[in-house]
C-alpha cells in the first residue's frame, strides 16, 4: 500500500465527471487500499478517485458515529438519493465542511439531512446505506467529486471570494498542484 498525492482544486481531474468502473480487478483493489491509506494519513473521512488523479466513479469513506459504530467501505459506481436541502444559512458549528482538495480550510454549507447510497463493494456485491447527519454529508461530498463538483462550487458569493483569495495566496487553482499526506505540511 502507498499514500497517494491528493490533487488540489484547479486540477482538471477534479472538475470533470468521472467514468464508470467496468471491472473489479487486482489493480482496482490496490487503488482502493492506497486510497484508504491516503485518507487515513491525511486525515479525512472520505476520498474520491478524482482526488488522487483517477477519473473513476469510486470513493472510500471511514467515519465513526456518536454511537461508536464504524462506517468504512468503498462505493463503486455509486448512486445517491437525497432529501431536499433545508432553506436558510448553514450553522457554523454543525454544517461546516472541509475538503482534502482544498486543505486546511472549512466553510459552512447546507446539505440534505438524509441520503441513500447504493453502490457496489470490492466483492462485486451491491449494497445500500440509508444515512442521516454527518454520514449523509460525507456521501454527498464524495459523490459530488465524481460529478466534477467541489463543495467550494456550492458556497455563497462571499465565501467564493474568500476561496479565490486563499487559492491565489497559496498558488492553487492551477493544474498539477497536489500534496502528499504525511510529507507535506500545509498551512490552513
Amino acid at each position: 500500500m502507498a499514500v497517494l498525492p491528493i490533487r488540489i482544486s484547479g486540477d482538471p481531474v477534479l472538475h470533470a465527471p468521472a467514468s464508470d468502473i467496468e471491472e473489479i480487478d487486482d489493480e482496482l483493489r490496490t487503488l482502493v487500499a492506497d486510497m484508504f491509506e491516503t485518507m487515513d494519513a491525511a486525515p479525512g473521512v472520505g476520498l474520491a478517485g478524482p482526488q488522487v488523479g483517477v477519473p473513476l466513479r469510486l470513493f472510500v469513506f471511514g467515519w465513526t458515529d456518536d454511537d461508536g459504530r464504524e462506517w468504512r467501505d468503498v462505493a463503486i459506481n455509486p448512486e445517491l438519493w437525497i432529501t431536499p436541502v433545508p432553506p436558510g444559512l448553514p450553522d457554523p458549528d454543525t454544517e461546516s465542511e472541509g475538503c482534502l482538495s482544498f486543505p486546511g480550510e472549512r466553510f459552512g454549507l447546507r446539505r440534505a439531512e438524509r441520503a441513500t447510497l447504493r453502490a457496489v463493494g470490492l466483492d462485486g456485491v451491491g449494497y445500500e446505506i440509508v444515512a442521516e447527519g454527518w454520514l449523509a454529508r460525507i456521501f454527498q461530498h464524495e459523490y459530488d467529486h465524481l460529478d466534477g463538483v467541489l463543495y467550494l462550487d456550492r458556497l455563497d458569493d462571499d465565501d467564493q471570494r474568500l476561496v479565490h483569495k486563499i487559492a491565489k495566496k497559496a498558488g492553487w487553482g492551477k493544474p498539477g498542484k497536489s500534496w502528499l499526506p504525511g510529507v507535506d505540511r500545509l498551512e490552513g
